[in-house]
């Protein structure tokens, strides 16, 4: 099993990608595995590189690694 979270950077973090991202990565590491990280550029319009940073910046300050 693998866990993973795909956000959009569309915008900033909120608390509903939040909780998606949390209980993921709680999921994966009580079962030993691996948690996967993957940005969705589906929605080209209002992606922004600046959200990409911005999030896994927000992620990492909470404790939330990932394994790729």
């Amino acid at each position: 099993m693998v866990g993973r979270y795909a956000p959009s950077p569309t915008g900033e973090l909120h608390l509903g990608n939040l909780r998606t991202a949390l209980l993921a990565w709680l999921f994966a590491r009580s079962a030993g595995s691996a948690f996967m990280l993957r940005i969705e550029d589906i929605d080209a319009d209002r992606v922004r590189e600046e959200y990409v940073g911005a999030q896994l910046d927000d992620l990492a300050s909470l404790g939330i690694d990932w394994d790729g």
